[in-house]
């Protein structure tokens, strides 16, 4: 059940404590990187947690509501966590646990979509969220030095943006548009399938100003593009998730570069099957030229080399989505609790149902 925006707030207000001891503290300080996500405890409690390279839990925050995914500013070393769309609530908190978290709640007539970014000198917190009433989509600006408090907003130039990323200039914004109009009034409830049209757009982050904005051809505006991150060329690759019949089989993964249209990729016809029209993650290994993606609806987890486009592996999970890099490789998490890191090592946690993302952290110290 959503949790109504004034009783949160008075929740809010009475804080909700990050628990760490100092052993852990100290664990935490002395490894090399943490990853931080979601979770949901099988008592129905929500959470954000600690993970060290070995996937040890070394810190965890209980969330009021259920939590989507981390951003990290490596200037003040904060981590902030966003409710999962249509939440009200982000949480800010420092991995290490030495400062108290600190909650920011979204204004009436917005939500949050889940996801955020920082401006490359920590000052500004960029969020993507929901204009309901309009059925618009605007990223909210924060500043981070003023406890996070709102101080303007502007158009993602679409509908139900989800991701965001900061492009390697540091001033554009590159948003995953999914077209999909919702309203808190229905909860999760989408409201215009038969005629969504997803985008993705380059924004000017210091004036607002629309760059670029391409949308996928008219046969796949049920392709709703959701999640992306950028790989070492500075190419953005986008995962989608696909509204349409389900017997279609549409391409779901593909890449956008400045300046030129969208490119959708052609993957094996088993691989793509695999996925059941849902891409839940995607995640890029700069230091190994790869990037993957994950199907918590097809078990499934593929690698793909971001020079060629091709699928260099794949891996079969139950309810595999969290996904960060991790050295040559990638770290998973599943709705099964596993936490499986690339060296091959795995670890379960059988009381947490990971949730949708993964943040590597590197040198936390």
């Amino acid at each position: 059940p959503l949790i109504d925006r004034r009783d949160f707030l008075r929740a809010a207000g009475a804080g909700f404590a990050a628990a760490m001891a100092p052993r852990a503290w100290a664990e935490t300080l002395a490894t090399d990187a943490v990853f931080a996500t979601a979770f949901v405890r099988r008592d129905g409690s929500f959470g954000a947690a600690v993970l060290s390279e070995a996937g040890k839990i070394l810190h965890t925050l209980d969330l009021p509501d259920r939590g989507h995914d981390v951003a990290f500013d490596p200037v003040s070393k904060r981590s902030i966590v966003f409710a999962r769309q249509p939440g009200i609530f982000a949480m800010v908190f420092d991995h290490t646990g030495r400062e108290k978290p600190l909650t920011i709640a979204s204004i009436a007539g917005r939500h949050f979509f889940g996801h955020g970014v920082f401006s490359p000198d920590g000052a500004l917190l960029y969020a993507t969220e929901n204009d309901f009433d309009n059925a618009s989509g605007v990223v909210g600006v924060y500043d981070a030095r003023a406890k996070f408090s709102r101080v303007g907003e502007f158009p993602t130039y679409g509908m139900g943006p989800h991701e965001l990323l900061l492009l390697a200039d540091g001033r554009t914004l590159a948003i995953a548009n999914g077209g999909i109009e919702t309203h808190p009034d229905f909860g999760r409830a989408e409201l215009n399938i038969a005629t969504m049209k997803p985008s993705y757009t380059l924004v000017d982050r210091i004036t607002g100003d629309l760059i670029e904005k391409h949308e996928l051809p008219p046969a796949l505006h049920q392709l709703s593009i959701r999640h992306m991150d950028r790989d070492q060329a500075g190419t953005v690759w986008f995962g989608c998730q696909y509204r349409g019949p389900a017997i279609d089989r549409p391409a779901l993964v593909g890449r956008a570069a400045r300046g030129k249209e969208l490119q959708l990729l052609e993957m094996p016809q088993d691989v793509l099957s695999g996925f059941r029209n849902y891409i839940g993650s995607v995640a890029a290994n700069p230091d190994a030229g790869t990037v993957a993606v994950t199907s918590p609806e097809g078990n499934s987890l593929a690698v793909i080399d971001a020079a060629s486009g091709r699928v260099v592996a794949t891996k079969s999970l139950v309810e595999v989505c969290g996904l960060a890099p991790d050295g040559a490789d990638f770290m998973a998490t599943t709705g099964a609790g596993e936490i499986v890191g690339g060296a091959g090592g795995s670890r379960a946690e059988p009381d947490y149902v990971w949730d949708n993302h993964m943040l590597r952290i590197a040198a936390a110290g």
